[in-house]
């Protein structure tokens, strides 16, 4: 069965539609309801209350040509037709009609009536033309019956009961033909419209044209969904500018060692060397650009690894502060070369769980980064204190200010403040990018500020490892 594809606009013309639809048979139906329910039933009770109080009238009294005379004079002045017989045989004369096709008066109605009971005829009379509603009434008197009352009513038909509410009733329907319309024109301007932009430009979108805005003034969904539209086209943007500087990143630091590689072993092989010395500096050289392109190599691979969950952490408790003081030892001789002096504020009873290593990688990498960017004979000062459950590690060191926009990038992939990209100073710019990961994994959070007053500070903060004793201390506080 082929399924039927319906855009959102024809979606809503057909709910419009359909509710036009409901609301005439909704109308047709209520005017039926309001026909039998109330019309009908109405003139029902006003026949059988005329029928109960003529034959009540008579209940003692004889059916004589002065009471029938009285009856005929009402029959004048009513809306109702009453008929007064003194045999039922007699109402055939009368009424020589039969209601829907059938006998007046049955053998179960006669019954009913010599038991002293009225019953109630409605139905259609071929002869006349028309829906009668009627009863007939048996009347008592000292002896037994004395005669019957046959009271019947034409029934107007729908169309005259409500002839003075059908003009209204089609007003009101062409006001509101019109109230649709005006609303389904609405619609297709400040719905529909919008949407068929939107679409357009997703379709340009997913052609690669991530520069392609809308203009809103709307604060509606559908201004709030142009304006997520036109946020996520500038995060593609971002992102394709961002890929476009990887692969350029990428290639620039494969391109030097690989070149470094290529070219020196070329000197080799072809012998283009003048002493056992210049031979052992090319292999020198070799070694080291492999040893970077390994270092490359790795740093990527971890770092998916920690962007993509797939590493898992081997958590254990670890005393900080030692761990920071060993992280410090490998830069001793670093440290002495340019003349640092260190100011530390290191609390010594500090505990976290987490993975020793990465823990010592976060370290390492921003020590390195401090030590190689501060000048000689500057001061660095190293904290590492207990705050609200939180471990608190600072570095603040003063050498080049990092601008606000160089700041907001601190951490993607190969994005370095050295725009010169200088060999001797600048790693890969993987290093921020994995520090910020591993403190991701470990629940704690990462800050960079700089300024040329106060100088570069790097604030991390991981939670403290709480026992079970501390934790029931603290539900104890009010």
């Amino acid at each position: 069965m082929k399924k039927l594809n319906l855009t959102l606009s024809k979606k809503v013309i057909l709910l419009l539609i359909s509710t036009i639809g409901f609301t005439i048979l909704f109308s047709f139906f209520f005017i039926h309801y309001l026909y039998s329910v109330l019309y009908l039933s109405n003139m029902k009770e006003s026949i059988i209350y005329q029928g109960q109080r003529t034959a009540s009238h008579y209940h003692y009294g004889e059916l004589s040509d002065e009471i029938i005379g009285k009856i005929q004079w009402y029959n004048i002045v009513s809306e109702f037709e009453i008929i007064v017989v003194d045999k039922l045989e007699d109402l055939s004369s009368y009424f020589p009609y039969k209601v829907n096709y059938e006998t007046l008066v049955d053998a179960e109605a006669r019954k009913d009536l010599e038991n002293g009971k009225y019953i109630v005829k409605e139905g259609f009379v071929e002869e006349l033309d028309l829906k009668i509603l009627g009863a007939i009434f048996p009347i008592k008197g000292e002896n037994g019956l004395i005669g019957f009352i046959y009271i019947y009513v034409p029934l107007a038909a729908i169309q005259d009961v409500f002839k003075d509410s059908i003009p209204i009733l089609l007003i009101v329907g062409v006001v509101f033909f019109f109230i649709i319309f005006f609303i389904t024109n609405k619609l297709s301007k400040s719905l529909f419209r919008p949407l068929k932009d939107l679409q357009q430009h997703s379709q340009e979108v997913s052609e690669g044209n991530y520069s392609s805005r809308l203009t809103t003034n709307r604060d509606d969904e559908i201004g709030q969904l142009t304006k997520a539209f036109n946020k996520m086209s500038l995060s593609l943007e971002q992102q394709e500018i961002r890929k476009k500087e990887f692969t350029s990143n990428i290639v620039h630091e494969l391109r030097t060692p690989l070149t470094y590689i290529g070219g020196y072993t070329q000197v080799l092989k072809q012998k283009i060397y003048t002493s056992p010395e210049e031979v052992e500096s090319y292999l020198t050289t070799i070694e080291k650009e492999t040893v970077r392109l390994n270092k490359l190599i790795n740093d990527l691979v971890q770092l998916n690894h920690l962007q993509e969950d797939f590493y898992r952490m081997d958590k254990q408790p670890i005393a900080i502060a030692q761990l920071l003081y060993d992280t410090l030892d490998l830069f001793t001789i670093l440290i002495a070369e340019k003349n640092l002096k260190l100011t530390l504020n290191i609390e010594d009873e500090s505990i976290i769980s987490g993975d020793p290593q990465r823990i010592q990688q976060v370290f390492y990498n921003i020590l390195d980064n401090a030590i190689k960017y501060t000048a000689n004979n500057e001061t660095i000062w190293i904290e590492l204190e207990c705050t609200e459950n939180m471990i608190q590690f600072e570095v603040i060191n003063h050498g080049l200010p990092i601008n606000k926009e160089d700041l907001e990038r601190i951490g993607e992939r190969f994005f370095r403040t050295d725009k010169a990209r200088n060999r001797t100073t600048g790693g890969y710019g993987l290093g921020i990018s994995i520090v910020k990961e591993i403190v991701r994994l470990h629940g704690g959070t990462f800050l960079m500020n700089s300024d040329l007053s106060d100088g570069t500070k790097v604030t991390i903060r991981l939670p403290m490892l709480v026992t079970e004793i501390e934790k029931e201390v603290q539900n104890e506080k009010p």
